[in-house]
């Protein structure tokens, strides 16, 4: 399939991304800046017209032309939105390497636009362990409408001769996540992208970085050629917005045109329509003014959180890969981007790390008596809201088979360890206060458990 990149629509009208700019570029002043003085500042310049420090929202749909073809680079708001630009430019800033960042509807448009650019009957490589929504896309989706056929491989484990001998003539894209979508697992990048490079078919490497978000972790710099983000997580941070994001890197290789990939990521999102509010996008770009400083918090309770499970009896088993005793504690911290390590080596006292180092927001575990149990546990909870999402400032929890991996088979669940699981996103609010929310419930569920040898049905 050839995907058609020109502006002009069938009726021979332009319609199609109109930004003019081949780079949403940095100065070199730019680069220099700290992670947060981008975030507040890049692409947050204040209005011209107007003087004012926060810019105006631009609601407009359409753009006046003075001449037929001639403009200020706005046509259509479908094809690109001055408030949507905005937020590229801050999306650029923040993960380092990028040179392009396009917004979509949402991680799953996102998704869905890239998988759509690879063509029909191509071949992805996916680690095993992945987000419901993106394992939904890939099987019951792309599969069907494009003949996208997806091998599942536990990217964590395999040895080289394994994944190379996954790939096939016709593999175009391997998709990571890192840490793994609930079971936290990591995946070396630099490795996975040093296979890739050495495949006949030259595969794309993606990350999804939701998790860890562009503070935790920067793919680029590791030599990933595309970056995803559900930016309704912990980029926006607020729980009010669904959006995602694709971020490219700024400099193409001889195997890979980023140019070229992200003038044909904007042609099939303006031709479908993937696009995002200029009200969503505005809120977007203002919770990415506080990422930095709400990562250092999530982290921070996040480390706080597992360090306090591992010690209580009712839990079984902890995952955190910020933990010491993670059995891939030195792949998490060599994984840390510049700046985090920055914030862990200059901002913390060494007594908050002697049981390891923060690592995003995202704590799972086991509590003993399985699903049952997990459920009743999640009742009794009062600062961890029983909801799906995460990166918001507000503390949540969930069972993962039952709610955002019900739609992965259950042989398939039970494989990955998903079954059983709790999956904690750790908000902002005072650590100790979260702590005693976790010992008061798991309390709970011990002295339930000794009164009566098992929980009632009422309980669960």
């Amino acid at each position: 399939m050839t995907i058609l990149t020109s502006t002009a629509n069938a009726n021979g009208h332009a319609n199609g991304p109109s930004t003019g700019l081949k780079h949403q570029s940095k100065s070199k002043s730019e680069l220099n800046f700290g992670f947060s003085t981008r975030a507040i500042h890049i692409g947050s310049e204040p209005d011209p017209f107007t003087g004012a420090v926060i810019a105006p929202i631009n609601l407009s749909t359409t753009f006046k032309q003075d001449a037929v073809g001639v403009h200020k680079g706005f046509e259509y708001s479908r094809s690109g939105n001055p408030t949507r630009a905005a937020l590229e430019r801050t999306l650029v800033s923040l993960e380092v390497g990028a040179g392009h960042a396009v917004a979509f509807a949402s991680g799953s448009a996102a998704t869905a636009t890239i998988l759509q650019s690879l063509g029909p009957n191509t071949h992805v490589l996916s680690v095993n362990d992945v987000y419901g929504g993106t394992f939904r896309y890939l099987t019951n989706v792309a599969n069907v409408t494009m003949g996208t056929e997806t091998t599942f491989l536990d990217l964590e484990n395999a040895t080289d001769d394994e994944i190379l001998g996954a790939m096939k003539e016709n593999t175009k894209l391997i998709w990571i996540e890192s840490p793994t979508n609930p079971t936290l697992r990591l995946v070396d990048l630099p490795r996975i992208v040093g296979l890739a490079r050495k495949a006949p078919s030259k595969p794309l490497v993606l990350v999804d970085n939701t998790f860890l978000s562009p503070f935790y972790a920067s793919p680029l710099l590791q030599g990933a050629d595309i970056v995803i983000h559900s930016l309704t997580k912990y980029i926006n941070g607020h729980s009010d917005v669904i959006m995602g994001a694709a971020i490219l890197p700024s400099s193409s290789t001889l195997d890979h045109d980023y140019d070229d990939l992200a003038k044909k990521l904007r042609f099939l999102q303006n031709a479908h329509g993937a696009v995002p509010s200029p009200f969503d996008c505005w809120l977007a770009q203002r919770g990415a003014k506080t990422l930095s400083v709400r990562m250092k918090a999530h982290g921070f309770n996040a480390l706080r959180i597992a360090t306090f499970l591992t010690s209580h009896p009712a839990v079984e088993h902890v995952i955190y890969p910020g933990l010491a005793s993670h059995p891939r504690h030195a792949l998490a911290r060599a994984s840390l981007s510049p700046h985090a390590r920055r914030f862990i080596d200059t901002e913390l006292v060494p007594s908050s790390l002697a049981h390891g180092v923060p690592y995003g927001g995202m704590v799972s575990f086991r509590v003993r008596g399985g699903t049952k149990v997990a459920g009743a546990l999640l009742t009794k909870l009062k600062l961890f809201t029983l909801a799906e999402s995460l990166g918001g400032v507000e503390s949540l929890a969930e069972v993962p088979a039952q709610m955002t991996h019900a739609t992965i088979p259950l042989a398939q669940r039970e494989a990955l360890g998903i079954e059983g699981l709790v999956r904690l996103s750790c908000g902002i609010e005072e650590v100790e206060d979260l702590v005693e929310d976790l010992r008061r419930a798991l309390d709970a569920l011990q002295d339930e458990e000794n009164g009566s040898g098992s929980l009632t049905p009422s309980d669960v």
